[in-house]
């Protein structure tokens, strides 16, 4: 199981390498964002090939791991790097950290990786559970998986559509699932990692994969999805996106709060 681990930890940290090169061509660091999803999406596959688990399950963990990845990768580098300019929380650390930036983004891009590795604990478990035949709740965790995937894909087309009309400069998306919550994608990124550790609960110490669904929690609310993201979108948007987070749900989809209107002494 180490080796495997190892030649999954050496295959991420290669393709991190290549795209810290990449984005200084490109300039745009956003190129991260899609290489973490690629690298877990590659990490599954490995896992499938070289774990001494069950076939089938194996080849469902794989499955699961490849087409969330890269479905993932290819839209962030559709809407956030291949002919855009760098997004402005990229440009804000770049102005943070002021010297040997290439040297500091190198560690960022291999932090990523040391953190696929991390979070692929579910992939593991999944492809070393010798057991024949699916438990109930990887069943269930499966089916969680597709409605969040489904969830997830229609949130993130709903974005893109919203950006691509000119007329959407300068304000907030507030269609279909963004009506309800102020990240959408994010809610349905966390379901799928419930998803991805239930898989893996059949196997011996398979609670240790609801740490990575934690890990992900942590990060999308406190570190780097949440809190960056709404940063960046004050900075941009200003008055209309803390209009958004005053009558928005943050993160469980919930319907909008209704503000009382101004007085006319108040906004004459």
């Amino acid at each position: 199981m180490i080796n495997l681990v190892l030649t999954a930890l050496a295959a991420v940290v290669v393709l991190m390498f290549i795209l810290w090169a990449l984005h200084f061509r490109l300039n745009n660091a956003a190129i991260v964002d899609a290489g973490w999803a690629a690298g877990l999406a590659l990490i599954g596959i490995i896992y499938t090939v070289g774990g001494a688990g069950w076939l089938e399950r194996r080849v469902l963990i794989g499955g699961m791991a490849g087409l969330w990845g890269m479905r993932l990768a290819a839209y962030l580098l559709k809407t956030r790097v291949i002919g855009h300019e760098e997004e402005g929380r990229y440009q804000e650390i770049r102005r943070n950290w002021q010297t040997n930036i290439g040297f500091k983004f190198l560690l960022f891009f291999e932090g990523q990786a040391l953190l696929c590795v991390v979070l692929s604990v579910p992939f593991l478990l999944a492809a070393m559970n010798p057991r024949e035949g699916f438990e109930w709740f990887e069943i269930l965790g499966v089916a969680i998986w597709v409605i969040s995937i489904l969830g997830e894909s229609a949130a993130d087309g709903q974005l893109a559509a919203f950006k691509r009309d000119p007329a959407s400069k300068g304000h907030t998306c507030r269609q279909g699932l963004w009506r309800y919550s102020r990240h959408p994608n994010y809610f349905f990124e966390w379901f799928i990692w419930i998803g991805y550790a239930l898989v893996g609960l059949g196997a011996e110490y398979g609670w240790v994969g609801f740490i990575s669904q934690a890990f992900i929690l942590y990060f999308l609310l406190r570190v780097t999805g949440i809190p960056a993201t709404e940063a960046q979108a004050v900075r941009s948007r200003g008055d209309d996106y803390r209009d958004y987070q005053r009558t928005t749900s943050a993160f469980v989809p919930w319907f909008p709060k209704v503000l009382p209107k101004k007085s006319s002494k108040e906004n004459p």
